[in-house]
């Protein structure tokens, strides 16, 4: 379950990706410090699970494509009129879920396309406009900014590798399966395990509708054939144009970026490599957004 004020790390400060355009970031940043959400389901949960004193890591979309600064979450308001520019052209609020932010780093906005924090993982989490990340995340960009680590972050391992026994345990080939089917379920995607792809098996596959092809496709590799599962997936996208996911251990990064600088290069801009400590900490956070939205009353099932 989710942190109440009072609990024992109830004061530990969570860290929010927060994504938008050169432009917007430019404009807001200039403008008072306000940040806005457009308001359906998913994006309220997330809104109501915000709070002040959060940390918000901020990311500029293409060319940038890399976080550029950390703020702090001062104040939370729902806006009932027209604040921003396209707001004001159309006279009515498109962003009503806001927050006001504090500024701890930012760079020059001259310096946004060459000093930008990015790895190919976090471009991967920037589908999603505003989501809660792993601390190993944050305390990456800290440290890349030369800021001084917070003392919540030190307590994630900025390796993988080092993950809690109890965490490393359910990190085998099944686990992880399970785990990326009921992330595409709350996700609300129609999911499912060992699909057929002619000869051949898919670990997980997530559908929007039934009967339409595989959107998004994961194979799982814990000690397995890396080469195996990238031939698999690259037929699965020539097929269907799918998102195609390896889920593995970070000792098989090696060996996947050599094969996708050879004989995979076709699909080396479209292949993601997910490490299962990810995938269990999504796994862990997305179930308890869903059981908060369920203690809310907002979804039954």
């Amino acid at each position: 379950m989710l942190l109440r004020p009072g609990d024992k790390e109830a004061e530990l400060s969570q860290y929010w990706l927060v994504v938008g355009s050169e432009a917007n970031w430019k404009y807001n940043l200039e403008h008072g410090n306000m940040w806005g959400l457009k308001e359906f389901r998913e994006m309220v949960s997330l809104w109501n699970l915000l709070e002040e004193g959060d940390k918000l890591l901020m990311y500029v979309s293409s060319p940038v494509c890399g976080i550029v600064g950390i703020g702090t979450v001062t104040t939370k308001l729902r806006q009932t009129n027209p604040q921003w520019p396209e707001e004001l052209r159309k006279n009515a609020v498109v962003w009503p879920l806001r927050f006001e932010f504090d500024v701890e780093y930012c760079l020059p906005p001259s310096s946004w396309p060459t000093r930008s924090y990015s790895t190919q993982d976090v471009k991967l989490i920037t589908r999603m406009v505003f989501q809660c990340i792993p601390d190993r995340v944050a305390s990456a960009v800290r440290q890349h900014f030369g800021l001084k680590p917070e003392p919540a972050l030190t307590r994630d391992s900025s390796s993988l590798a080092a993950v809690p026994a109890s965490v490393a345990a359910d990190l085998d080939h099944e686990s992880i399966k399970n785990k990326l089917s009921e992330i595409g379920r709350i996700q609300g995607f129609l999911t499912e395990m060992e699909y057929p792809i002619e000869s051949s098996r898919l670990d997980v596959v997530w559908r929007r509708v039934t009967g339409s092809v595989p959107n998004y496709v994961f194979e799982v590799q814990v000690g397995g054939d890396i080469y195996h599962a990238l031939a698999k997936l690259k037929h699965a996208y020539d097929l269907w144009n799918s998102h195609i996911f390896v889920a593995a251990d970070p000792s098989a990064r090696t060996k996947y970026d050599e094969l996708l600088a050879g004989t995979f290069h076709e699909i080396s801009n479209r292949a993601r490599f997910l490490q299962l400590a990810d995938v269990a900490e999504l796994h862990k956070r997305k179930r308890s957004y869903r059981d908060f939205e369920r203690e809310m009353g907002i979804i039954q099932t």
